[in-house]
């Protein structure tokens, strides 16, 4: 079992991030971006579980942190290029409103 390192990107207080504000809305993912956040995901937990193995004191400016960072971000970014899929009711709504046209 992989263990919980806790890191992440901080968001500065006040900004909401869209990650945080669409976060209960399913995404549509493409195989593509599906496998990207796959290798993603693996990569970032093979650096973290590798830093707590080694037993590393953790510190902002280590490179493998900066690096688990970075492949962190960009998996979000991945995601969140991803289309939101509609809610079933934004879809009866869309389609009421092309009826009515």
């Amino acid at each position: 079992m992989a263990a919980s390192t806790g890191w992440a990107l901080p968001v500065k207080v006040g900004e909401k991030s869209s990650a945080v504000a669409k976060s209960d809305r399913r995404r549509s993912i493409s195989p593509s971006a599906g496998r990207a956040l796959e290798m993603l995901g693996h990569a970032i937990e093979y650096l973290a579980d590798d830093y707590v193995y080694r037993g590393k004191t953790f510190c902002a400016d280590d490179p493998e942190v900066q690096a688990v960072q970075l492949l962190m971000a960009l998996n979000r970014e991945i995601y969140l290029e991803c289309p939101i899929v509609p809610t079933f009711l934004e879809r009866v709504r869309a389609f009421l409103h092309r009826t009515k046209a």
